[in-house]
This record gives structure tokens, sequence and C-alpha cells, in this order.
């Protein structure tokens, strides 16, 4: 033994030093070399690798095996062998879901599949499995059988995702991550997901580093490969890799899927179908996204639910003069749409956390509860990066409910389309947001100013997100990057549910509306509008009492054309401010007086009688 460890020594010696020397080493046949077991080694590796391809013939075999050895030992168990066929084809296509049949047409075939089998079976167990046309029957019918086996796309999927991950010692050499091994693997509907063990050392954000990498060596597109944590291990990582983009459409909102603030609102879906989930009470919210996309699509998902909950008061700021939050005026209690509106509006918002924080302290208690008779106040600010730039008194007050009102259950939703350091990185809005919703940026640098420091260096890539509507949510609930896509609402759905939902909209409770009662006069708002205002040049004339004011906005929306008047048209024929005639229609619409017929479009309903006066 010795002696020939010391031969194969001296051999490979001998070989280093032909291939240092440039001395090509020759191959020598010999006669006595059996062929035979190399031969049989390389028959049985082909058909290991095939053997999904193989299947069909492998249970035509085994069917053909089978009924002779039960022909020639058991003739009469003929009848065993049917029933436990029926009964193997029942459990297959009531249960076959255990068993990986997630769809009925794949417990279907196994079901046929298994009856077809097993019914040659009891016949070749009574008469002899080669008597006529048995052989025949077996051939075609089995040919005919494995046709679905072989066209069928997860059976592919799946032979495809073994040999590629067969090979993961070369890819993870290749790669950087050598010494990591796969657990498992698993295809479903979008791909593949494997589990994938790291060796010693080796951290998750190592393998979020090399994703371009690992998309290369596994023959991905761009952007398909997913790495996420294993919550119970460290050295534990999930790679999923997506074949089939299951974003690619847009998916419409099907409705709002809470009743209350205290239960968290369904953004959308990620990209395994589950939904994403986020609560918003005591909680501050930032939506960030370049133009287009889809941050204000992520906006009426939040609107849509809110709507729906009786305990929860909206208010909106809107410095694009109403054109995002003008749909869903109707549900609106208040709506600002200039920077003098946005100001008033979030002072009065302070007013209200102080009158809840005041009634709390004197009733020994800590949170408010939401309820109908005393609900949440949720701000909604459209455009932040305005409000910083035309509004920096608001700005203060925004600074103040987002330190203080989580307690008093008055919360921050801010979005903006444009995250620079200058609307993002100041003050004490964007530290308190627990919530961050990024939709695509532009640069890189943008997703640690949404999401936060460090967020794009630990795996949080929007900056790569590839269709509007897709976006990252980071939340105490959603601490991995995961992708997802939010609902798509059309206009003529946000009407509809702006419609059903506004006569059941709660009003502020006794403490806040006291609270705003108690502010110093000579910090309302006025009631004229201002003289330089184009739209109002020469009308204050109609101002002279409020009913007459009321009169004629009423007469506009009685006399509006069946597409309805639009807010300048009102304005201008009441001759009241944008912030009055908004907050006059709101209050028509819960009557059940006017109605939204399209974007920033109002009439009267037909056949209600005139209003009383104010």
């Amino acid at each position: 033994m010795v002696r020939h460890r010391h031969s194969r020594h001296r051999l490979r010696r001998n070989a280093r030093r032909m291939r240092r020397d440039g001395i090509e080493p020759m191959m020598v046949l010999s006669d006595d070399l059996e062929f035979a077991p190399i031969a049989l080694v390389t028959i049985a590796r082909a058909m290991w690798r095939y053997r999904s391809e193989l299947a069909p013939l492998t249970a035509m075999l085994l069917a053909l095996t089978g009924g002779k050895i039960l022909h020639t030992a058991y003739p009469t168990w003929w009848p065993t062998v049917l029933i436990l066929t029926g009964l193997a084809a029942w459990a297959l296509a009531l249960y076959g879901r255990w068993v990986n049949l997630t769809r009925p047409v794949e417990r279907g075939y196994a079901a046929a599949t298994v009856m077809l089998i097993g019914g040659w079976t009891a016949t070749a167990t009574a008469v002899g499995p080669f008597t006529a046309p048995l052989p025949a029957t077996l051939i075609i019918g089995g040919l005919v059988a494995g046709l679905p086996w072989w066209a069928h796309r997860r059976r592919r999927a799946r032979v495809r995702v073994e040999r590629t991950l067969a090979a993961w010692p070369e890819i993870s050499h290749a790669v950087g991550l050598t010494g990591s091994r796969i657990q498992s693997a698993i295809v479903d509907l979008w791909g593949y997901r494997a589990r994938v063990a790291l060796a010693r050392g080796q951290t998750v954000e190592d393998a979020v580093a090399k994703l371009p990498a690992l998309e290369s060596a596994l023959g991905t597109r761009r952007g398909a490969v997913r790495v996420q944590p294993v919550p119970e291990r460290a050295n534990r990582l999930e790679l999923r890799v997506i074949e089939t983009d299951p974003h690619a459409d847009a998916i419409a909102w099907p409705g709002p899927s809470v009743t209350s603030i205290t239960q968290p609102v369904k953004l959308g879906l990620f990209e395994d179908g589950s939904p994403v989930r986020v609560s918003l009470l005591r909680r501050h919210a930032l939506v960030g996204g370049v133009a287009g996309a889809g941050k204000s699509g992520g906006v009426n998902v939040i609107l849509g639910d809110l709507s729906a909950c009786p305990d929860v008061v909206i208010w909106g700021i809107d410095l694009k003069r109403g054109m995002e939050l003008l749909p869903w005026a109707s549900c609106l209690d208040r709506l600002a749409t200039t920077p003098q509106e946005a100001e008033t509006l979030l002072r009065d918002a302070v007013a209200v956390l102080d009158g809840r924080a005041d009634m709390l302290a004197q009733q020994g208690l800590r949170i408010w509860q939401p309820r109908p008779d005393a609900p949440a106040l949720v701000i909604l600010i459209d455009e932040y990066a305005e409000l910083v730039d035309e509004a920096p008194e608001a700005i203060r007050h925004a600074d103040s409910v987002a330190r203080r009102g989580r307690a008093v259950a008055v919360t921050l939703v801010a979005a903006t389309q444009r995250p620079s350091q200058k609307a993002m990185g100041h003050g004490a809005v964007r530290s308190q947001m627990d919530v961050r919703i990024s939709f695509r940026v532009r640069e890189r640098r943008d997703v640690d100013l949404i999401l936060g420091q460090g967020m794009l260096k630990a795996g949080w890539h929007s900056h790569t997100l590839n269709a509007p509507g897709k976006f990252l949510v980071s939340a105490p609930e959603h601490d991995i990057p995961r992708r997802a896509r939010t609902y798509l609402i059309r206009d003529d759905t946000v009407q509809q549910a702006a419609r059903h939902y506004a006569p059941h909209r709660p009003t502020l409770d006794a403490v806040s509306v006291a609270a705003l009662d108690a502010v110093p006069a000579d910090q309302q708002p006025p009631t004229e509008p201002p003289e330089t205002d184009p739209v109002l040049n020469g009308r204050h004339a109609r101002q002279e009492a409020p009913y007459a004011a009321e009169a004629l906005l009423w007469a506009a929306l009685r006399d509006a054309p069946a597409q309805g008047a639009t807010l300048e048209d009102l304005m201008r024929d009441s001759g009241m401010g944008r912030s009055w005639v908004y907050y006059r229609i709101n209050e028509h619409a819960r009557a059940g007086r006017a109605e939204q017929t399209s974007r920033g479009r109002w009439r009267a309903i037909p056949d209600v009688p005139t209003p009383d006066s104010p």
C-alpha cells in the first residue's frame, strides 16, 4: 500500500514537471482496459440527468414489469389492483395540492394517468402483459399520456432549475461566495427560489453586493435576482429568481380593504402575491418618487382605504391647485390648495393636537383611541417639496405635528416627487416617518433620502424599479427589501368611491372643534379673498352677505351642464375663494345635494330642493 501511494505521488510529480516544461502528456490505450463499466456508468449518469424526460418511459417499463410479476405469482389479484388504483386516483384528485399539484388541471392529469396505468396493470395481471392488444395499448397510451408531461411548463422549469443549481459550486466560486451551498429549491409560477447556506464569515450583505454577478452567472435578465435574509439564521439567505415579472401589468384596485384606521391599509401586492399591509395609526408616512413613477397612484390607494373608515377625518394639502386631491374633495373635511391655506390648515392641526393633549392629561390618559365620535386625523400633503419652498412657516407646524401627533392620533402622510436634500433632509418631519414608501427614483443617493441612511447599501434599490406603480416599503412590519406594485385606481373608480363614501364621512370631535374655536382671532384666516386674486377682482359686491354667496353657488350647481361646472366657474359665479367653495361643495355632497361628475367638475343632483339658508 505504501509503495502504491509513493508510485502515485511520483506520477503526479512527473506530470507537473512535464506540464512545466511544455511537454503535453500522452494518453495510451491499453488492450486490457475494460469499457463495459465505463459505458454503464455513462449510461446511468445520462439516465439520471434526463430522468424527468424519461419518466413516461420509466412508468411504462414499471407497469410492464409489475404486470408480469403479478400475472405470474398472483393472477387473481386484479380486483385489488383496480381498487387501489381508484383510491390513489381519488386521493390525487382531492388532495393533490399536498404534493405540489396546485392547479386542478394538474390534479386531473395525475388522476387520469394513475387510472390508465392501474387499469392496464390490472388487465395484465389477469390475462398476461404480452396478450394482444396490451403491448400496443401500453406503448400508444404511454406516448399519448406522456405528451402533456413533456410539454408541461413547470416540469421543464423545474428540470432547468435543478440543472442550473447543480452547477452552484462553480457559480458561487465565480461570484465570490465560495463555500456556500444550495439546501433546497422550489419552482413557482413566476420563477424559482432557493435556500442558500453561506460559508463561515459570509453575510447576506455580501450576497446583496454581488447581485449583478449572480444575475450574470445564473443567466437571468437584469434585475431578476432577489436576495432576502432568513430571520432564523444569519448564515442563510433566500435566493429568488423572477423569470416572469408578476408586476408586468397594472393591478386593478379591488376596493377598500379596511373599515377602521386601526386596521392596516392594503397598498398593493408583493411579487409572491401576498398583500402589502401597512398600519397608519400613530405612524407618519413618507411617499417618494420621481414624476411618472406611480406616487399619485399610491396616494389614491391610501385615500381610497381611509375614505371607507368612519373613524378618521382626512385633511388635504395640494399645492398643485388641487389637481391630485380634488377628485376626493367630497371625502376630505378640509382641502388647502395655496401656501396660505396650507399654513392655516397645519396651524389648526397643531391646535387640535394641543386640545386633545390637554383633554388626555386632564383625564389621566396617554393615547387617543379613534372611534366614529372621536376620529383620528390624517393630514395628507401632496408635493411636500413645494410646501418647503412656498410656506416655510407651515413646515414649522408640520414639524410640531410630526413630533407630538402620534399619541393624539394626528398623522402626517407626506408625498413628494422631488426627494432633494433640501426637501427631505431637514426638519423633524423626515426623522419621524416610521413608514417609508419609495417608488422609482432617478439617482442612487435618493434611495437613502427617502428610505433612510444606509438603505441603499442594505439592498433597497428603488432606483432599479422599472415600471410605474412598483415600490419598496420600509416599515416596522416590512424590514427586508421586497418589490411590490400598488393598485391602479382609474378616474371613474375614484368618482364612484368618493360618491359612495362621502355621505358617511365623520366630522371632528367636540374637543377638536373647541380647540379650533379657541384659536385667537388674529390667527384666523381672512373671511374675504384678497384683492389681488385675479378670479375675484371686481366681484366683492356679491359677498355682502354669506347667504348671497351660498345662493349664487347653489344656482351655479343647479344650472351646471350635464358634464358639471369647473371649480373656477363656481368661484367666479359665487365670488368666493377656493377654500370656501371646496368646503361648501363638500357639505352639499355629504347631504346628497351635489355630485362630482368628473375630475374637477360638479353639479347639483336633479330634483333636489333648494337648501335652507345657512
